[in-house]
């Protein structure tokens, strides 16, 4: 039985796109079935409120779809809902066919760097598994980087992790001075402040009609959840210092939460030599999220670059 919990309105490729076929997850992951609950209209789901449940689901998910047989994180981390996050990968595609005369690049020549990757890892191993690109992945926690690296090794996946040992850089450190990156990607830290992202907690709690917790079913620790400044200021540092590499990566990308942050952003961009940029709504049921994708490069030497890697 298919559960109804999940959106029909992810991208077309989304391979949870008509929802979580719970029966056959079990199936692939055992460890699924005690945690599988009949809702009131009768469908077959699980208790989202419950964190060693969606952890649960998460790891039956990469199983079955990504064949990643190894997936484990601390309670702490953050436990990122699979669909919508393949979903920006997706759009990610979509986005580097429109200079390749509507064609999907893939495979290990295309190049993604993930910022802030976690101990999750959950956009190398999706992407690099819908279209073999080769992913990098960097994080600020050295205990997220050990156990991105712990899963990466224990799926034997070609994933380069690395340690930002800087906080106060992005890419600094990360990209080094021969390095080509096709994309760039990113879901920056949302909350301003630890008391912000602690309200934000409590709301979703109650959202899910439970008692307020102290941790979300989706967990998170504070350099996932807020940095100072907000989702606002941490892409603004990004456009900052994306003028630094240029010439080394082909899009910059990153999702955006807050609406309102669109134009602080885009007065940013237009405050630099860009070539192009794009804003790209991704609409998943009633939530309409987004990422703002911006360029130096023009549509010919795009295309160039592109044609070069294939």
């Amino acid at each position: 039985m298919k559960s109804k919990s999940n959106s029909n309105k992810l991208h077309p490729r989304n391979q949870h796109l008509n929802g979580y076929n719970l029966d056959m997850l079990c199936e692939k992951h055992n460890a699924l079935a005690p945690f599988i609950v009949v809702t009131p209209a009768g469908n077959k789901s699980i208790d989202f409120s419950n964190n060693l449940a969606v952890k649960t689901l998460n790891q039956a998910l990469l199983k079955a779809h990504y064949n990643i047989e190894f997936w484990d994180i601390p309670e702490q981390n953050l436990c990122p809902p699979i669909p919508g996050r393949v979903d920006y990968i997706h759009y990610l595609a979509d986005l580097l066919s429109s200079d390749n005369q509507q064609n999907i690049p893939t495979g290990r020549n295309i190049k993604a760097l993930d910022i802030g990757t976690g101990a999750n890892l959950v956009y190398p191993l999706t992407g690099s598994h819908e279209y073999n690109w080769h992913f990098t992945g960097s994080d600020i926690d050295a205990n997220s980087i050990k156990i991105a690296r712990q899963i990466t090794q224990f799926n034997g996946l070609k994933i380069t992790i690395k340690h930002q040992k800087n906080a106060s850089f992005i890419f600094k450190g990360i990209i080094n001075q021969k390095d080509l990156f096709h994309l760039t990607l990113c879901n920056p830290p949302f909350h301003a402040s630890a008391d912000e992202a602690n309200k934000g907690t409590q709301r979703k709690w109650r959202n899910l009609g439970k008692s307020p917790k102290n941790t979300l079913n989706f967990g998170g620790q504070n350099n996932e959840l807020w940095c100072k400044g907000g989702e606002s200021q941490f892409i603004s540092t990004m456009i900052t210092e994306s003028e630094q590499f240029a010439e080394q990566v082909i899009w910059f990308t990153s999702l955006v939460s807050k609406k309102e942050t669109l134009k602080v952003l885009e007065n940013k961009l237009k405050a630099l030599p860009i070539a192009e940029y794009k804003i790209i709504d991704m609409a998943q049921g009633q939530k309409v999220s987004r990422f703002i994708a911006w360029t130096y490069f023009d549509k010919a030497t795009r295309q160039q670059a592109l044609s070069a890697s294939l």
